[in-house]
């Protein structure tokens, strides 16, 4: 069982306008472009052009048919729900790895994976409640979403270029990126005045 930090200052995270999003995947795409070549890359394919692809995501968004509610006035419509990792405040990732291979960073709250430690047991995959943890089978390792942390920190790139991939390919503005544990920070404000919720705020790590 890996020891978590204490709770950082700092919270980086991602805020998703359910609302606002049209689904179009670009998020899925700007992010398998950048991390190929990053920190996380190469994310590897398998028979990407067969009836059966299969291949590494750090981003997915799943799209759902919600019937019409009478009762509340709500007419059908179809829900786009990206889904990748939350980097969560006490991460059950963390605490199964066997080896460490799976760490939250103190300074930021960013959680990552070591793949020179990882052994590709798949703990961290079981203990996922959002199922964010991708396996390379070519490699044999345990992959996810690193808020790309390589680019966030690059002094190299000009200020509005230092967030996500996804944040900036995003055509609609869903994504929004910062300091969670900042009152005064774009993803604070936009949780506050917009009635914003965590995923499965019931769920706690054993």
């Amino acid at each position: 069982m890996t020891a978590l930090p204490a709770p950082s200052k700092k919270k980086l995270g991602l805020v998703i306008d359910l609302d606002t999003c049209v689904g179009c995947h670009a998020c899925a795409t700007s992010c398998k472009e950048w991390n190929a070549g990053g920190i996380a890359g190469p994310l590897t394919d398998e028979r990407p052009f067969a009836k059966d692809p299969q291949g590494v995501w750090f981003n997915r968004v799943h799209s759902y048919e919600l019937e019409a509610d009478a009762a509340t006035q709500q007419p059908a419509q179809t829900l786009h729900f990206p889904r990748s990792c939350l980097h969560c405040e006490t991460p059950a990732c963390v605490t199964v790895c066997p080896t460490g291979a799976s760490y939250k960073r103190a300074e930021d709250g960013i959680v990552l994976v070591d793949e020179d430690k990882c052994i590709g047991c798949k703990y961290c995959s079981r203990a996922c409640p959002y199922g964010a943890r991708e396996f390379d089978e070519e490699r044999k390792v345990m992959t996810k979403c690193t808020l790309c942390v390589d680019r966030i920190y690059d002094a190299a790139l000009p200020a509005a270029e230092r967030r996500p991939a996804c944040v900036i390919a995003c055509p609609t503005s869903a994504r929004l990126f910062g300091d969670i544990h900042d009152p005064d920070s774009e993803v604070s404000v936009a949780i506050r005045d917009n009635a914003g919720y965590a995923l499965m705020p019931g769920w706690v790590p054993h």
